[in-house]
């Protein structure tokens, strides 16, 4: 079950995200008065897809996962996130409703700002709205290259288009992943047992070694020239 914590004051935080140094001293108090940072165990949901759109949130510690539910309970996971990463979504200002769902790989906790008070900082700010723009569209801009690798390439494009972007949220090609395989199937938009043959021929290839959710990229090259190819 999530619990809320008592945090340190936004304006001392060390891992406040680099948007909010465009806020003034009042208004980073605004949001600190306004703010609840909540506990999340493993798998437990931030948010979720269909629900009202009331917070924003900012990841303090731990991973999370933003992806899509589909009717027929397949999902599609978008983006992994890590802390000091923003995530509202597109119903922000539009319909206030969540688009996507949002759950916690690790232990995690977030911080919620009440977006109306993140609507104040945006139409009052003019430095802080341009860069939440610019936040958003960066955002905007992965989810168009998720889309082409996963709606143009074959499985094993998109399994190693999978494993080099797992690499680049862990900073090491050797890691270990919270992800399960169904995690990296929906990653990849595929089934679990097409994801883990890839992966065995990977393996078998020489291009990978892995046990359990530990992976070691041994040949960068090869899998971003699969990438590459599609």
């Amino acid at each position: 079950m999530a619990t809320f914590t008592t945090a340190s004051h936004c304006s001392k935080c060390n891992l406040k995200m680099n948007l909010f140094r465009f806020l003034d001293d009042e208004q980073l108090e605004k949001i600190n008065h306004t703010r609840h940072e909540v506990q999340f165990h493993k798998g437990e949901t931030i948010f979720k897809q269909g629900g009202p759109f009331t917070h924003i949130a900012c990841l303090t510690s731990g991973l999370a996962k933003i992806y899509i539910e589909n009717a027929d309970k397949k999902n599609l996971i978008l983006k992994i996130l890590k802390p000091t990463e923003l995530v509202g979504g597109p119903g922000f200002n539009v319909d206030f409703r969540h688009h996507f769902s949002v759950s916690a790989l690790t232990d995690s906790s977030a911080c919620f700002i009440d977006v109306n008070i993140f609507k104040e900082m945006v139409e009052k700010n003019s430095i802080f709205s341009m860069e939440f723009i610019k936040y958003i569209n960066q955002a905007t801009i992965m989810y168009y290259e998720r889309m082409m690798s996963l709606t143009h390439k074959q499985m094993h494009g998109r399994i190693a288009d999978s494993l080099l972007y797992l690499a680049k949220v862990h900073n090491t090609n050797n890691f270990e992943t919270a992800l399960s395989r169904q995690d990296i199937a929906d990653l990849s938009a595929m089934t679990k047992e097409s994801a883990i043959r890839i992966c065995k021929e990977f393996k078998t290839d020489g291009f990978i070694e892995y046990t359990a959710n530990k992976f070691n990229i041994l040949n960068e090259d090869a899998l971003k020239q699969i990438s590459r190819t599609g």
